[in-house]
């Protein structure tokens, strides 16, 4: 009976001892970088026997988004992979060993000052009883000689008084030069037991990967954990070359993108692929909900206020696995090494995001420490052109316009500003699609001449029964252009904007604007032509402002 209890049980405890549990290491290999978060990708090697199993990897750190945990496998044979659990643990610090070992030259250290500390106590103790043996022999010339012994010859007691005192001042300065040096050896051990005590062994909190996988026959497999962080982002700046050309040459921009990378995240980026992407995973899933808005009368007493509803829990740490569970399929690695996923392309451009893959492999610190790489660069033909605010400043200021390369946009980001290799200023690009236009200011053009003049200033009144109060103003713009080819030029002023239906604002002069209200601003006027080599263009324009005599009027700064 006992034989075949023993029979049935042999299965059991076979598969009990399959169902072990494997604690694995993974190194980082790859990071996706967005402009707020990052996506991690981890690569660990296990070999496991035919059977279920549970793999640990304890390597993720603390701030990982737990609901964003996915594993991947390829592996020698086949292998399935079930659910995935994640829970928070504190582990050894990463840089244990290297503690270990320090603590170990600590402890050596410690150990053989103790060494000496003792030999020196001993040197102390050899030393005072060499000291009370002096002391005994000064005591000599007062004893009596036996009786039974003979009369013998005296010995010289200054000589021996002499040496003894001698020795006797030896024996001392060794004993004070060795509690000397025992103070030293022990305040050298104190020291060391302090930094011993600092080389403790410490826990960090980490995230724990617990995988429930079933292999088909032992195998090795490289396991994929990949998962995202907070603390991390992206920020993209440009260089804008500009190359003005000649009258027979064209001019040419070369944009080049760049990047600056930070990250917080608990672990080092050592030696990784790293990828930038446009996309924002933490901005949002959803656009906002709008409520209705009602206006009512105001009661007489006002209703006494909701009471919040209490924030409901979120569950973290637990990556489901029903849902893991549906996906086995996907997460089934056949035999030969066949990857589980569709693997990914390291540079790829999406309707709704793009992705620049860094050449080379890059090591970003978790310190903060901004990292600058270079993403691409692209040659342009601008259209130059020149723009003056002659009211503000008598002075024309070199622009050009480019037309953002089909493929990726370009996000915000500050530029600076290089106009035949001479660094001119600083600018900043806003938020550009693929096709959009956009222009550049690349400082003053010193071979476009302004000149701005007040022509005429009037004041007075008009009518005779209902009086009315006038101010007429004239202007003179004068603009020429030095350069060896034909420039467009846009010159721009402005007249004031009534706010009240009693002041009225006329254009007077004989130029008439080509734009107003530029920009959907009130009362901005723009000229644009293109200038000759060596054309010179006069614009004459003013206004008129009428208002009732008894009102005073202002002014001032509109908004």
């Amino acid at each position: 009976m006992r034989l075949l209890i023993a029979l049935c049980l042999l299965p059991a405890i076979a598969a009990g001892a399959q169902a072990a549990e494997v604690k694995g290491t993974s190194r980082i290999d790859a990071v996706t970088v967005y402009p707020s978060g990052a996506e991690v990708v981890r690569i660990g090697k296990v070999r496991i026997e035919g059977g279920e199993h549970t793999l640990l990897f304890a390597d993720l750190p603390a701030n990982a988004i737990a609901s964003s945990v996915r594993v991947e496998g390829k592996a020698s044979g086949r292998l399935e992979i079930g659910s995935v659990d994640t829970r928070s643990v504190s582990v050894p610090r990463a840089d244990d060993a290297v503690a270990a070992s320090e603590r170990r030259r600590v402890e050596d250290a410690i150990e053989k000052l103790k060494d000496d500390r003792s030999v020196l106590q001993a040197s102390v103790v050899a030393a005072e009883a060499q000291k009370r043996l002096i002391d005994n022999l000064t005591q000599l010339p007062t004893r009596p000689a036996p009786a039974h012994e003979a009369a013998s010859a005296q010995p010289d007691w200054g000589q021996l008084f002499g040496l003894i005192g001698e020795r006797a001042a030896q024996a001392q300065k060794a004993i004070l030069d060795a509690q000397i040096r025992i103070r030293d050896v022990e305040r050298q051990i104190k020291d060391l037991e302090g930094k011993l005590a600092s080389l403790a062994p410490t826990q960090q909190a980490r995230i724990e990967v617990k995988v429930f996988v079933h292999a088909g026959s032992p195998l090795e497999a490289d396991i994929v954990i990949r998962y995202q962080v907070r603390s991390a982002s992206w920020t993209p700046f440009y260089d804008a070359r500009l190359t003005t050309g000649t009258k027979a040459q064209a001019p040419k921009l070369k944009l080049v993108r760049r990047a600056s990378i930070q990250q917080r995240t608990g672990e080092v980026w050592d030696n990784v692929a790293l990828a930038l992407s446009t996309a924002r995973p933490a901005a949002g899933t959803a656009s906002p909900v709008l409520s209705p808005v009602v206006v009512d009368y105001e009661p007489d007493t006002p209703p006494p206020p909701s009471p919040r509803p209490a924030p409901q829990a979120t569950p973290r740490g637990h990556v489901g696995s029903g849902r893991l569970d549906a996906e086995r399929a996907e997460r089934t690695t056949a035999a030969d090494g066949l990857v589980a996923e569709e693997q990914r392309a390291r540079v790829e451009v999406q309707a709704f995001q793009a992705i620049y893959a860094i050449a080379g492999r890059v090591t970003v610190p978790d310190t903060g420490e901004i990292k600058r790489v270079q993403i691409d660069d692209v040659e342009l033909d601008p259209a130059l052109g020149a723009r003056t605010v002659p009211k503000r400043e008598e002075k024309a200021y070199l622009y050009a316009r480019m037309t953002v390369a089909r493929g990726t946009p370009l996000l915000p980001g500050q530029v600076s500003l290089f106009r035949d290799t001479t660094f001119v200023g600083n600018g900043r690009l806003p938020l550009l699609a693929p096709g959009e236009e956009h222009e550049l200011g690349f400082g003053v053009d010193d071979a476009i001449r302004v000149r701005y003049a007040v022509a005429e200033e009037k004041r007075g009144e008009t009518g005779l029964i209902t009086t009315s109060k006038t101010d007429a103003r004239s202007y003179r713009i004068t603009v020429k252009n030095l350069h060896e080819r034909a420039m467009p030029l846009v010159v721009q002023d402005q007249i004031p904007v009534s706010q009240n239906a009693d002041i009225k604002v006329e254009l007077t002069g004989r130029s008439a604007p080509t734009k107003r209200d530029v920009d959907d601003k009130r009362g901005i006027l723009a000229w644009e032509a293109t200038l000759a080599p060596d054309e010179e263009r006069v614009i004459e324009f003013g206004y008129r402002a009428t208002w009732p005599a008894a009102k005073k009027v202002t002014y001032g700064q509109g908004s």
